[in-house]
């Protein structure tokens, strides 16, 4: 699923149009981007929750010159998958997936 179909979505369901349900995706994103950029934790019950992870600095390796290339420390984010959305998953996992198509 795209942003755009998830926005579709949104409108479809809650019956409001396309530039509102729009609004609250970007606000929720905005909201959890900034949440995780100040060191927060984010848990959704049933969903999973998000955390930033740290990286040390380590010395890599150019795959084409083969010589060694210093990375510098980094953090991530990292998504833990929540139970339910982990159950409901493998519960469809005997399940075909749709064709994409039309024969």
């Amino acid at each position: 699923m795209t942003k755009s179909e998830l926005i579709e979505r949104i409108a479809t369901m809650c019956s409001i149009s396309k530039t509102r349900a729009e609004l609250v995706v970007n606000e929720v994103f905005d909201a959890m981007t900034q949440s995780l950029a100040e060191g927060d934790h984010i848990e959704i019950r049933g969903f999973g929750s998000f955390t930033v992870r740290e990286y040390k600095p380590y010395t890599g390796v150019n795959p084409r010159t083969h010589r060694p290339v210093d990375v510098g420390a980094k953090k991530l984010p990292f998504f833990k998958v929540g139970k339910e959305l982990r159950e409901s998953v493998n519960a469809r996992a005997g399940t075909p997936l749709p064709s994409d198509s039309d024969d």
